[in-house]
């Protein structure tokens, strides 16, 4: 198969897809292998399922049954993947005896096919100066001459990325309340819209007096302590509200019980397909951090239904009445 360029925003959906792809949608399917700065080695006769690496060395000389996606670090395939390769960023070597079943995508880094190794599907390989060259020396110095464009889609294809890696931490670690904090979205909408608008307006309102305060250094502390909540609260309603999408379009090809890694995954693709909607996207990722923001608070996390509810009082029995005393004799 040869090697084509497609348009950036064929590639992007191409990269979401791929990245998407290795993440099963049903509990207890899951078998892929999620590595940081380390080294993973599939040697001959041993099958893995998927493989994610950041920034590691990647060897295989078996099989991989689905997907291999890397950033940085070095991918090196003498075996067979069943799925797709995705590397951004990393250097990727096809040996003669590579086999692999769909689609090679390499954004940026560097791409060697030898001879004899096999791609079924296409090959996207854009190398680090053609990025370069093309979206940010010609896009930034040709500010009046060339269009934006390209460099806002290469952005929002970064921010889908890192927000791929933020619902694959947080669904993993925290798969309950996940589930808990997206079933609330459902049953209470209006009070938890509300509650995220509250709460936006509020949060505005004391990072610009903490920012005012930190003229003085006093309110620096501050200020970064409410950076720091405002992330957590953040991605926690996001990945929460995700999983809420991807369960709905689920249950609307009759799947059921979804993994909260699985569905927020999916519901990601869906948000990514809605923000690169010019205005409408806009609107859309405003509503959605609003809903995010008051189903993180109200449900405190996925922990309770409603943590503004009062707890009801205990109700004691009334006192027994007291017996008469006999007259005296």
């Amino acid at each position: 198969m040869k090697t084509r360029t497609l348009p950036l925003a064929g590639l992007i959906v191409l990269v979401v897809l791929a990245t998407l792809t290795p993440l099963p949608l049903r509990a207890g399917q899951s078998d892929t292998r999620f590595t940081f700065k380390e080294e993973i080695f599939v040697g001959p006769g041993e099958t893995q399922d998927n493989i994610v690496s950041i920034g590691g060395t990647v060897t295989v000389e078996g099989t991989v049954r689905k997907a291999v996606f890397a950033v940085g670090g070095t991918v090196t395939i003498a075996g067979t993947v069943g799925d797709s390769i995705v590397v951004l960023g990393g250097r990727v070597l096809l040996k003669p005896t590579a086999v692999v079943e769909k689609d090679l995508v390499v954004l940026g880094g560097k791409l060697t096919k030898e001879a004899g190794c096999r791609v079924d599907g296409d090959t996207v390989y854009f190398k680090s100066e053609e990025i370069s060259e093309k979206f940010f020396k010609r896009g930034l110095l040709g500010f009046f001459s060339l269009s934006l464009l390209p460099i806002i889609l290469v952005l929002k294809l970064l921010s889908l990325f890192i927000w791929a890696l933020i619902v694959f931490v947080v669904a993993s670690l925290f798969p309950r309340q996940v589930k808990l904090a997206a079933g609330e979205v459902r049953t209470s909408f209006w009070p938890i819209f509300g509650t995220g608008l509250l709460a936006l307006v509020a949060f505005t309102v004391f990072v610009l007096f903490a920012a005012i305060l930190s003229i003085v250094l006093i309110g620096i502390p501050i200020l970064l302590a409410l950076v720091f909540a405002g992330l957590i609260i953040k991605f926690f309603g996001r990945v929460a509200l995700l999983y809420f999408f991807g369960e709905s379009m689920a249950r609307a090809f009759h799947r059921r019980d979804v993994s909260a890694l699985g569905g927020s995954m999916l519901g990601l693709l869906l948000f990514g397909f809605l923000s690169f909607v010019p205005f409408l996207g806009l609107l859309f990722t405003t509503v959605v951090n609003i809903i995010g923001w008051g189903a993180a608070i109200r449900t405190k996390f996925g922990t309770t239904p409603n943590w503004f509810r009062r707890s009801p009082r205990p109700v004691f029995p009334p006192p027994a009445p007291t017996p008469p005393i006999p007259p005296a004799a």
